[in-house]
């Protein structure tokens, strides 16, 4: 008897296949219309020249960075101190009740006025601390710092230091002696520890002007566990009174203020475009983002009410290319800027990156189209803007390449056409974003059906690439303008399936990046979101890991598929309906999806092999004898896990990773795909 898939099993809680038909008969809400049966008989699958050659760009492995969650700050940003210029304002309510809720003590803290996430040093010194408005080093608010007669007062923060790969730190703080001793002391000390101090500088702060003073800390070998907080703390003594601003503590390995694990994670996705863009966009002005790190301007991230502290601005993200050997693609501000401040943009990143002759990558806004973008321009007005925004950039740099704000694909027509109603070479590419969660149609779901739904989401997806590719055919653009991908993410809402921290996850990643490598004549640019969080690289509490996802990215761009190869296999498949609210109902999803390549310079014949089977392993033969591949031997990379639940975290780092064998190849090769898995196979060409 043919064994039933698991989300079948769950839905249908009878023993007999007979009732199971008769439940599918008679019930138009079934939420699965079809499947193929699945046995233990291998599947066939002919690996063929197309008619055509195909070349698939590197530029679908791009990736995305935007400063949200801890991407940046926290993330890629190697300073581990939050707001070190003690401002005000830099998170919305929603953030300050979570923050709050996380870490109650706070609340007193800011009842003394200190800026969050700082702390007294002791809160039973009371009332110590006055922010001082127009009066800064840096923003407009500096901290003025009251110590006691014979004791000592000061400001703490609790933070995370890699300690395992670093154990020497340099930072910097700006004062202003007000009365009283001028020593200042900066430390490390154990959390929540205030007598416990692990090491120590004095600084003789006695300037009565702003002056930036610097320090470090050399710490001994076990002094600090990994992953254990320490508090960072500024203390004045003896009656003393100063005000402080603008600080900094850095692991001495820093690149350039970059993480230097994130920065080779980072090099080694072999990312051939990093997008810096996001929902922030449409509020940012890149200026406030250049110039001297220590004067730059503490602002409110409005999109997600997070800091935007912009110690990581254009220069930081150019120079970030550069070091992961990356093309930048910027997407530009359409929504509070001015054509006239995009083209200065322009201006100012060719000047600063490469052999300075422009032609880069950029797109005119971001989601638009959205009523949460700041400063949406309405259907009635976006091709105005883009194409007034269009003619400002090309005056400055007439070769940049131009993606313009396209929508997504379940209601992309009517804004589409709004922007294929501006003039041919406005833009080169239309953008489509796919950012989705798992909630379906069907009620009372199972967690299996909808796991189901959302591994088929790229198959929905190819036929909606065919159809913005369609619309553009049907304009005066035809053959001018191709989709350009650039965000796409797998979100589970109840992490009760596919999200994109785990290995369900991976295997989304694993489905879409085919069906891009498939399209990649009309969808020749791809952004997972991101390079940081999301589907790609952590950091916390010191500890820098990839998340699945990163690894399927990782490995797919690793092995450099550049000709497209026909695949012809009889992998059973099913059909969903009532399924993903975005894409309800797809048909003939391949349990095994398999791409094949031939890679840079002929060199092997790739297979991109994603298993969508949740318990069952499936084995394929291919036959490729047609491609001149004799006796040889495979390298196998297979990312696979316990279960689709499983998630790399800073505790375990490693549990989900890639793991490469390899394998006896003749003229057919046969190869057994664990159930949930994503594998691919590198044969040498002769």
């Amino acid at each position: 008897m043919n064994r039933m898939s698991t989300f079948i099993k769950s839905f249908v809680q009878v023993a007999s296949i007979t009732a199971f038909t008769c439940v599918i008969a008679c019930s138009l809400s079934a939420q699965v219309i079809n499947e193929t049966a699945v046995t233990d008989t291998p599947i066939e699958v002919h690996i063929l020249r197309t008619e055509t050659p195909e070349a698939i760009p590197t530029s679908v492995f791009g990736s995305f960075l935007e400063p949200i969650g801890k991407s940046t700050y926290g993330g890629l940003w190697a300073d581990v101190l939050e707001n070190p210029s003690f401002e005000d304002g830099l998170w919305s309510a929603g953030n300050i009740a979570g923050m709050l809720h996380a870490r109650p003590e706070l609340r007193r803290a800011s009842q003394l006025g200190i800026p969050l996430p700082w702390e007294p040093l002791n809160q039973a010194q009371g009332a110590r601390y006055l922010p001082v408005w127009g009066d800064a080093a840096n923003s407009t608010r500096s901290l003025l710092v009251m110590s006691l007669p014979g004791k000592e007062v000061g400001v703490r923060q609790m933070v995370y230091l890699p300690v395992h790969r670093e154990l020497t730190y340099t930072g910097s703080v700006w004062l202003k002696h007000v009365e009283g001793p001028t020593d200042v002391t900066v430390s490390l000390r154990a959390h929540d520890q205030k007598d416990s101090i692990l090491v120590t500088q004095s600084l003789d702060a006695a300037a009565t002007t702003w002056t930036k003073y610097t320090f470090k800390f050399v710490l001994k070998p076990g002094q600090i566990a990994p992953l254990a907080p320490v508090d960072f703390v500024i203390a004045l003594k003896n009656d003393a009174r100063a005000e402080v601003d603008e600080a900094s503590l850095m692991p001495a390995d820093n690149i350039d203020g970059m993480d230097p694990d994130v920065i080779a994670m980072a090099r080694d996705l072999h990312s051939p475009l990093i997008r810096f863009g996001g929902n922030f966009t449409s509020a940012y002005d890149w200026r406030d983002g250049i110039g001297p790190r220590d004067k730059r301007v503490s602002k409110l991230n409005v999109s997600w009410g997070i800091p935007e502290y912009n110690t990581f601005g254009t220069d930081e993200f150019l120079e970030f290319c550069k070091l992961i050997h990356a093309q930048p693609q910027i997407a530009l501000n359409l929504g509070t800027g001015t054509p006239q401040d995009a083209a200065a943009w322009v201006k100012y990143v060719d000047q600063h990156w490469g052999d300075r002759k422009g032609g880069l990558l950029w797109e005119l806004g971001n989601e638009l189209w959205g009523d949460f973008q700041v400063g949406y321009p309405s259907l009635e007005r976006v091709a105005q803007k883009t194409l007034a925004t269009s003619e400002a950039v090309r005056k400055v740099d007439p070769t940049s390449r131009l993606i313009a704000t396209g929508a997504d694909e379940d209601h992309f027509h009517d804004w589409n056409a709004a922007q294929l109603s501006n003039p041919v070479g406005t833009f080169d590419f239309l953008s489509t974003h796919f950012v989705v969660d798992d909630n379906v149609q069907m009620a009372n779901s199972t967690a299996q059906f909808r796991t189901m739904a959302s591994l088929a989401l790229p198959i929905g997806l190819e036929d909606r690439m065919h159809a913005i590719h369609e619309q553009i055919q049907q304009s005066s653009h035809r053959d001018h303008v191709n989709t350009a991908f650039t965000e796409w993410l797998m979100i589970s809402d109840s992490h009760t399936g596919l999200h994109f921290t785990n290995m369900g996850g991976a295997l989304f990643a694993g489905g879409f990046l085919n069906m891009v490598i498939r399209n990649s004549k009309i969808v020749p640019i791809s952004d997972m979101t991101g390079i940081m969080e999301f589907g790609g690289i952590w950091s916390k509490r010191g500890q820098v890991y990839g998340a699945p996802a990163y690894w399927v990215l990782r490995e797919y761009a690793n092995a450099e598929p550049r000709t497209l190869l026909r695949v012809q296999s009889n992998s059973p498949v099913y059909s969903v309906t009532h399924g993903v609210r975005r894409l309800p109902d797809i048909s003939d999803v391949p349990y095994l999806d398999v791409d094949a390549a031939e890679s840079a310079g002929g060199r092997s014949l790739v297979l991109f092999c994603v298993n969508r089977y949740l318990t069952q392993a499936l084995t394929a033969n291919f036959d490729f004898a047609s491609l001149g591949v004799k006796g040889s031997v495979a390298k196998v990379t297979t990312i696979v896990a316990d279960n689709i639940f499983a998630e790399n975290s800073e505790e375990n780092p490693d549990k989900v990773k890639p793991v490469t064998s390899t394998e006896e190849v003749h003229r057919t090769f046969t190869h057994k795909f664990p159930s949930a898995s994503v594998t691919i196979i590198e044969i040498p060409m002769q």
